[in-house]
């Protein structure tokens, strides 16, 4: 079967890594390999002819044009055009199919010229804006689905894509997908802002198909994506030795969306760390310092999370050992991809990329291919072993090692244990937090890295005030938006033995 050619836009320095992003990613998808090649003009040998012949000849030898619109215009020639330009017109003249992709949420600091050129291109077809790598590589990628289902390619949608069987548009949380789009503005710049329409958010994302909600969609903001999806789910589990044994000291499965998913197995893990509480000079509060990195514990989960494989019956594991933490998802690593080159500079092979790409826009997940990248260097830092990864039958693993001994100044669960059973760690860490203060849910929440409200409602707060330790400063409007917590003297008295 011959494959579809690829010309993605040339010449433009402002768009280097991003071409090649996208050449890898089209490689290295099992899918949009099968059906295309990538042209890149800085993949061709030296030769003895000019670069504009060069160009527009390749533009003629493609079946699809991809233009990557940026802020510059580019070097023009005598005619006052650049190769960008001359590249869309090529491609126009030629009736080839294009698609448009254009930096950016708005015009502010564009060229005069790559403006009118926008324009122009906008009078003749549908354009995409994208604000980060993974946003451009996920609007290629849903492009060419959709390209491969108009001509034949293919007949069925990649999992993501695919319309989410017996799943309706009322199956979806309008304030899961409102607090989504308030993040992706702050976060990322995204363009749509947290009113926008249903419809108009999820057909942005391309999480539609047709007028349903696909996969991806009941996954990202579903109400109870369980219902749909049973395996979506992560059990969490923690060990006080080196191996898997019965009965498990402490054993949760956690449901809902992506988002509460890693928030949720986020703070499971962290709760069960040890931490030093580190003063800061000429403040009340202090610092909490764990004896793993939040960072990297968050990243290993998003990277379970979000590049899982879906229609696997299994579900992602997460286990904490005495000497290390290790994430199980269902899933390989995608060609080309090795463990090797994990350790590398990479490119994004997403596996779920209409997924991948909201996790990014939410500042969930960070630059394309570089998440592994910031574990190791974060473990590195933090005086950690690397990160270790590997193949177990049809699961994807990723260790981080815990240290061997922990500082004197650490207060870990267990050596707090005699101070009260009644107390959990969760519990601990939001008297330490209240310490000498007064806090809301949103002030709490910041202070204990927490981004799943309910975890913070009924694993930190409830228990705390049904023990007498916290209390309400207004506790005849326990709903009022204006609620704070302070500890009571049960509370200060707990944390006075505990530092003894």
């Amino acid at each position: 079967m011959s494959k579809t050619r690829l010309f993605i836009s040339s010449v433009q320095k402002e768009f280097a890594e991003e071409r090649r992003a996208v050449r890898d990613f089209v490689r290295g998808d099992p899918l949009l390999r099968r059906f295309f090649d990538v042209f890149l003009f800085e993949d061709l040998p030296a030769s003895d002819r000019r670069p504009d012949q060069v160009y527009l000849q390749q533009v003629d030898r493609c079946g699809i044009y991809i233009g990557l619109f940026g802020l510059e215009y580019g070097a023009e020639d005598t005619d006052g055009l650049s190769p960008t330009e001359r590249e869309f017109d090529r491609a126009s003249a030629s009736g080839k199919i294009r698609l448009i992709f254009v930096k950016g949420a708005d015009d502010k600091g564009r060229h005069p010229k790559m403006r009118a050129l926008i324009r122009k291109a906008g009078a003749q077809l549908i354009r995409r804006r994208f604000v980060g790598m993974a946003d451009l590589i996920s609007a290629v990628y849903a492009s060419l689905v959709v390209h491969l289902e108009q001509t034949g390619g293919i007949r069925t949608k990649p999992f993501d894509a695919s319309a989410c069987p017996e799943a309706k548009l009322g199956d979806l949380s309008r304030e899961k997908i409102t607090d989504f789009l308030a993040r992706a503005q702050v976060e990322r710049g995204y363009a749509l802002g947290p009113k926008t329409p249903m419809h108009k958010a999820l057909a942005h994302l391309n999480i539609l198909d047709g007028e349903r909600p696909s996969h991806a969609a009941v996954l990202l903001f579903g109400k109870k994506p369980q219902r749909f999806l049973i395996t979506s789910e992560v059990k969490c589990m923690h060990f006080h030795g080196t191996e898997v044994r019965k009965p498990i000291p402490s054993y949760h499965i956690y449901k809902g969306a992506v988002f509460e998913l890693v928030d949720q197995a986020v703070d499971f893990v962290m709760a069960k760390l040890a931490r030093a509480v580190i003063p800061r000079d000429g403040k009340i509060a202090s610092d909490v310092e764990y004896e793993l990195p939040w960072k990297a514990v968050r990243e290993a989960i998003v990277n379970a999370v979000t590049h899982r494989d879906y229609s696997s019956n299994a579900s992602v594991q997460v286990m904490l050992f005495a000497d290390r933490l290790e994430v199980w998802n269902p899933g390989e690593l995608p060609p080309p991809l090795t463990f090797e080159k994990l350790r590398k500079p990479h490119a994004s092979i997403p596996h779920n990329p209409l997924i991948a790409e909201p996790m990014f826009l939410a500042a969930y997940a960070e630059k394309a291919g570089s998440g592994i990248l910031d574990m190791m260097q974060l473990c590195r830092h933090a005086g950690l072993r690397e990160p270790a990864f590997r193949q177990d039958g049809g699961q994807f693993v990723q260790t981080i090692w815990r240290p061997k001994t922990a500082p004197a100044s650490v207060k870990s669960e267990q050596a707090t244990e005699q101070v009260g059973e009644q107390v959990t760690e969760q519990v601990k860490r939001l008297l330490h937090s209240l310490a000498n203060r007064t806090e809301g849910t949103r002030q709490i929440m910041r202070s204990l890295r927490l981004r799943h409200r309910p975890t913070l409602l009924y694993d930190y707060l409830q228990p705390a005030l049904n023990g007498g330790l916290v209390e309400m400063t207004q506790p005849s409007s326990p709903k009022s938006p204006t609620q704070e917590y302070r500890l009571t003297s049960k509370g200060r008295d707990w944390l006075v033995k505990e530092k003894s």
